[in-house]
């Protein structure tokens, strides 16, 4: 994918990258611009050795398992039963959640791997990382630093879908509960996430931004659903708001990469909108985060503290904005929304907790 394929970008971009200057053609366009240029990437020949025996840490890294944020949603969830009168939970909700939460790695896993893999085919990750690479950093793109192969990083895919198929399969056994919407819910995200860039490739038609937010709502709510046997105004309005996180880094990550993403034909909202319009969108969307959260509180599906609560991610969203698309540092904007997201969560785990405690 382009850039290393956005949905790829989301899961990798949390690293602890410190933004710097620009190298690329990719990279961000001049201060205030907010842009990349909009010509095709320059093409960078890659020509990785065959390792002789590819080492775990390669495999890890294909992986993206260091970074955690799709991953925080079952902190989320797990902090919402006691408002739910889940009580103690028994031994069939832990081994849902732990056979739910290596399915989410797993299938992520394969996504990031296919990902990577059409990356790798169509040039765009050389183009992208190859005069780059420490602000990139390259080392997590395997098939490019050549400690895999394709055939390794397809073998890798096709394992993590059949595990992660297996182990949701394992957790609608074991769940104490199966709504019929929960069991749906678990079903098509375990078919559409893998299909990011690989299968239906959803993000080479339009669909990108409702794909970034979509996998962070199906983390949480069919989960949800499974524990408790219902699904609640206030798990609802939670979904929603981790599901915006990672799309509120993803924009960020799609502007600086307009011109890998225009050479595959992948129509982001940042390709397809002028510079002023897609920070119009930007904008609207962290202006959507805000108006939940207060609309949730004047609709009584939240205490009325709860906007007061989530203040630090407010103006975090406002800081964002300002550094990423008024100042135009994209990469900074960047890493401060995957900063906010992580706020996010804290914020919510200590309102569930007080809300418990409250009722």
């Amino acid at each position: 994918m382009a850039c290393g394929s956005s949905f790829t970008r989301q899961v990798i971009s949390g690293a602890s990258v410190k933004p710097s200057a620009p190298t690329s053609a990719v990279a961000v366009a001049e201060p205030g611009v907010g842009h990349a240029p909009a010509g095709p990437p320059p093409a960078v020949a890659f020509h990785p050795a065959r390792p002789a025996r590819p080492r775990p840490t390669a495999y890890l890294r294909l992986a993206k398992l260091g970074m955690v944020d799709y991953y925080l949603s079952l902190i989320v969830v797990v902090s919402l039963l006691p408002a739910s009168g889940a009580g103690v939970l028994g031994a069939s909700s832990w081994a849902t959640l732990a056979a739910f939460l290596l399915g989410e790695l797993c299938l992520v896993g394969a996504a990031v791997a296919y990902d990577d893999i059409t990356g790798y085919r169509d040039g765009s990750d050389a183009a992208n990382y190859g005069t780059d690479a420490a602000v990139r950093r390259l080392a997590r793109k395997p098939l490019l630093a050549g400690t895999l192969t394709e055939a390794d990083a397809l073998r890798f895919a096709r394992a993590a879908l059949a595990a992660g198929a297996l182990c949701w399969t394992a957790a609608l056994a074991l769940a104490p509960h199966r709504p019929l919407w929960a069991v749906l819910g678990v079903a098509v995200a375990a078919l559409l996430v893998p299909q990011y860039s690989w299968g239906l490739r959803l993000g080479y038609h339009g669909l990108q931004e409702v794909f970034l937010a979509a996998v962070g709502w199906a983390f949480v709510l069919p989960l949800y659903g499974l524990l408790t046997g219902r699904a609640t105004a206030l798990a609802a309005v939670e979904a929603f708001l981790f599901g915006l996180g990672p799309l509120l880094f993803g924009v960020y990550s799609n502007t600086n990469d307009i011109a890998g993403d225009r050479a595959v034909g992948r129509p982001t909202a940042a390709c397809l909108l002028s510079r002023r319009g897609n920070a119009v969108f930007i904008g609207a969307l962290s202006a959507l985060e805000t108006a939940v959260i207060v609309t949730a509180a004047v609709l009584g599906i939240v205490p009325w503290w709860f906007p007061p609560a989530l203040l630090p991610v407010t103006a975090a969203r406002i800081a964002q904005f300002t550094v990423g698309m008024v100042r135009g540092d994209i990469l900074r904007g960047r890493l401060i929304g995957i900063r906010a997201h992580r706020v996010l969560v804290v914020a919510l785990v200590a309102a569930n907790a007080l809300y418990a405690a409250t009722t």
